[in-house]
């Protein structure tokens, strides 16, 4: 049965002011094309020990509310004698643990170059056991193209719908869902396409939201910022970009939603952390729900390229400090 108190209490924690979502649910493929750029060969221990130095970094609870695991890291331990279970760890240090369920963008059969996220069919038995093994909230990603004809209708109602499934089968299982519609950056749109993607986007996952009677109080919402695509001859300016963010949110996005954790999307660090810290300076006073973030590389890059296999106490250290970067950030402050 579905507790509405828990889900509520959840995704209020999971947004709250001063803290963000570490994403660090990369599947083995993707975690081994980040080690082949340092070097470091993708074996199961190897990931194993990667994982154990993000999260053991001293006090990362008071920037991080939730890390989001992949199925093997949230079956894996910390590397210390006691060998903590990931998940129990975690959860000791106030961080609220996460599982990606989705199983990846696939071809949409009859429409060129477009996606539809797979994963539903056994969702719930997979939640079930998630929930057991300690998970409170979920991630499903879905992906919408921008190109020529592009996205059509039929892939936006496609994996909104999917969403919404996915989303009820969370709220079902006590499980708060992370939403996440991502409009991508690659291509050579404008940022006002951008906008109007993203507005229809939402438009339509908050309408299959609803009809498949998911509680809007028990979801985070994970979406894309609006910004030029990456190949655009005309790059928008951050306060541009913090501008039509947030118009495009404030005006699709209904207010019981607690909070807007965003992703990074292939931005830089910098310029991930720059346009939240710009939203939440101007928009502060205005905004119905919390903006904050889940990002996985604009966290885990520099800590990455410190650690190098080998450098714990420099990783953790690049680590906390991206961290509190973005902290600040939610709070409309800079370092």
């Amino acid at each position: 049965m579905r507790d509405e108190k828990q889900l509520r209490d959840i995704a209020t924690k999971m947004v709250v002011k001063g803290k963000g979502i570490l994403a660090a649910d990369e599947s083995t493929p993707t975690c081994s094309k980040r080690f082949d750029s340092i070097s470091i060969d993708s074996t199961y221990e190897n990931r194993n020990e990667y994982r154990n130095m993000l999260f053991t970094a001293d006090n990362l609870e008071e920037y991080i509310s939730g890390v989001i695991l992949f199925d093997e890291t949230f079956r894996q331990s910390t590397t210390c004698d006691d060998k903590i279970p990931f998940v129990e760890y975690l959860t000791s240090k106030g961080i609220i643990p996460g599982i990606k369920v989705d199983k990846g963008a696939k071809d949409l059969a009859g429409f060129k170059n477009e996606k539809i996220t797979e994963g539903l069919d056994g969702l719930r038995d997979r939640l079930n056991e998630y929930y057991d093994l300690g998970a409170r909230f979920a991630k499903w990603r879905a992906v919408i193209t921008i190109d020529n004809d592009i996205p059509s209708d039929a892939c936006i109602y496609a994996n909104a719908h999917a969403l919404a499934r996915y989303a009820s089968l969370c709220q079902e299982s006590n499980i708060v869902p992370i939403v996440e519609p991502e409009v991508l950056m690659n291509g050579s749109h404008t940022i006002e396409t951008c906008y109007e993607i993203s507005k229809r986007t939402l438009n339509v996952v908050f309408e299959q939201l609803l009809l498949n009677h998911v509680m809007l109080e028990g979801i985070v919402l994970k979406p894309n910022m609006i910004i030029s695509g990456l190949d655009c001859d005309s790059q928008a300016d951050a306060d541009k970009v913090a501008e039509m963010t947030y118009k495009c949110l404030k005006e699709n996005v209904p207010a019981e939603v607690p909070g807007i954790a965003f992703l990074s999307g292939g931005q830089s660090s910098d310029l991930a952390t720059s346009h939240l810290q710009k939203m939440n300076d101007k928009y502060k006073n205005d905004m119905p729900w919390n903006l904050t973030f889940s990002y996985g590389r604009a966290l885990q890059h520099d800590a990455l390229n410190t650690w190098l296999g080998k450098n714990i106490v420099d990783g953790q250290t690049s680590l906390l400090k991206r961290a509190r970067a973005n902290s600040l950030a939610t709070l409309g402050e800079v370092v």
